[in-house]
């Protein structure tokens, strides 16, 4: 293992590390366009060019290998004006259009020139035009432009998503990025290409010209688009409600786990959110009364709740009442339900596993066929000994009737179709809908709840891996609604049981004691990266 200095500070690495790898463990940043660490070398940029003792010339950072006794300066006035120089060159055909670029606030181009250029252009000539606002694909727009031809969007087609869309065309000059013939961007991780084009020439059609990236908050979570459990920032709008239509939930990036998802993340959940301030949402409480909704507030709606699950405990018993969860729950939520319907009412007919009549495929990257992003979570805390399968009440052979069916997050008649999720439905003399937004069973129900998108609440997804991953709240849950852990809570109140949980983190304390899968786990521990727990199949309950 090398040990060399850099800028005045040492540093042993393992063989085969480059200089600007070596610089980011001394956190010293070099400036950097087609070097990504998810994609092979090109060093084709040169703004990574620094000084290395015993070497007349610039080294490029990261295509030069550290060697024992190496030193490295990186901010001498030399480099500084090699570092000025390659950027002014870069910058010769650069459009002036920044006011309306959607990279301006977090482009290399911006911040380099802040640090490195500070000059007064010295070109006369007119710039060479090239194609403009280009769509290439159903996500991405194309301004060449403004391309600095890193290659970065070449590389992750060719290297990463393997759908070879991209290439560079002509030579010289006159070299371009464009599609090859026949091709569109149109692939599973298309996005992405957004994300690593460190300047304005691969623009995101959703986002475009939507709000200013000053504006944005951000905040760490989980994507709920499958059981991968990809590792995203939520940015948010909260300063310019007036931007976008209202729509608070801006877009969604790609967060690095190196235990999950890399750099990356898929369309199929980059693309996901829109249901967060979609107009289907379901904000207040609801009840039915001859065939139409009555809005209520949440405790009157709450204690009618309670009032018609008291009854048919009472009345008809717990054989009566069937409880339908959701593998879209956080293992807080899971955990309440659990516990209220569970052990306080000691009711048996709890569930989550409905099956899908429209199966979604996955991939061998990250895309999973399983939508959900709790199933291993739901397993481990729903799951037990009684052996009840909901399957058998979905027949459409089954003709038992029910009294009370308590639905949450799920869309039966998505899943299952309409015909047997209404046969399914005429069961029950009551059904009670938790969830976030209307659809067809939401509809068909007679008491409605709303509840907490992910980005509106705090808790814990478990991906099909068993890696625990925090979820944060990145904006205020709308109107009365509520995570679903709460309202469970609020429901188990009006039947006379005391649950006073202040937060997600408290009820993930007691379902860490009492799961045994999650057994001495804690926030801290699962950090922003998550943490395993054993194999289900091998731990001794």
């Amino acid at each position: 293992m090398p040990t060399l200095t850099i800028n005045q500070k040492s540093i042993t690495v393992p063989d085969g590390t480059t200089i600007i790898q070596a610089a980011e463990k001394l956190d010293i940043e070099i400036p950097r366009y087609c070097y990504h660490p998810g994609l092979s070398i090109a060093g084709s940029c040169r703004m990574c060019l620094v000084e290395v003792e015993k070497i007349p010339k610039f080294q490029p950072a990261c295509n030069t290998r550290v060697s024992e006794g190496m030193v490295v300066h990186t901010n001498t006035e030399k480099v500084k004006e090699a570092v000025s120089g390659v950027l002014e060159f870069l910058l010769i055909n650069h459009p002036l259009d920044c006011p309306v670029c959607d990279q301006a606030g977090e482009c290399y181009l911006q911040e380099y020139y802040m640090k490195f250029g500070l000059y007064d252009s010295r070109m006369d000539e007119n710039k060479i035009k090239r194609h403009k606002a280009e769509i290439i694909g159903p996500h991405v727009i194309l301004d060449t432009e403004r391309c600095i031809l890193c290659s970065r969007c070449v590389r992750f087609v060719n290297e990463v998503s393997h759908s070879h869309e991209i290439g560079i065309f002509n030579r010289g000059s006159q070299s371009e990025i464009r599609l090859l013939p026949g091709k569109i961007l149109d692939n599973n991780y298309s996005g992405n290409v957004v994300d690593i084009c460190p300047v304005g020439a691969l623009t995101d059609r959703d986002f475009r010209f939507q709000c200013r990236v000053w504006y944005l908050s951000e905040t760490k979570s989980i994507c709920p688009g499958c059981s991968r459990g990809c590792n995203i920032s939520i940015h948010s709008n909260r300063q310019r409600p007036h931007h976008a239509g209202g729509r608070r939930v801006m877009r969604l990036k790609p967060r690095f786990n190196a235990e999950v998802n890399h750099w990356w993340i898929c369309d199929e959940g980059r693309y996901g959110y829109k249901f967060i301030d979609d107009p289907s949402r379901i904000s207040l409480a609801r009840v039915k009364e001859k065939g139409e909704f009555l809005v209520l507030t949440l405790d009157q709606v709450i204690g009618r709740a309670g009032e018609k699950l008291r009854e048919a405990l009472e009345k008809v018993g717990r054989d009566s009442v069937v409880v339908v969860a959701s593998p879209r729950l956080t293992n807080e939520d899971l955990f309440v339900i659990r516990k209220f319907f569970g052990e306080d009412l000691g009711l048996s007919q709890i569930d989550f596993r409905v099956p899908d009549q429209n199966l979604a495929s996955g991939d061998d990257f990250l895309l999973r066929a399983d939508r959900n992003p709790n199933s291993r979570g739901a397993e481990a805390v729903l799951l037990d000994e009684n052996g009840f399968d909901l399957t058998q009440l979905l027949s459409m052979e089954n003709s038992r009737k029910l009294q009370l069916l308590c639905l949450f997050e799920q869309d039966l008649t998505k899943t299952l179709g309409e015909a047997w999720a209404k046969k399914f439905l005429q069961q029950f003399e009551y059904v009670i809908y938790v969830g976030s937004n209307e659809n067809e069973t939401s509809v068909l129900s007679h008491l409605t709840l709303p509840s907490a998108t992910y980005a509106e609440t705090e808790g814990t997804f478990t991906n099909f891996e068993g890696r625990v991953q925090k979820i944060n709240q990145a904006v205020e849950p709308l109107g009365d609604s509520l995570p679903t852990w709460q309202i469970v809570s609020k429901l188990a109140c009006a039947l006379g049981y005391r649950y006073n949980y202040e937060n997600a983190e408290e009820v993930f304390g007691e379902l860490a004691e009492r799961v045994v899968e999650f057994q001495d786990l804690a926030y801290e521990k699962i950090g922003d990266s998550g943490v395993e727990i054993p194999d289900i199949s091998k731990v001794q309950v």
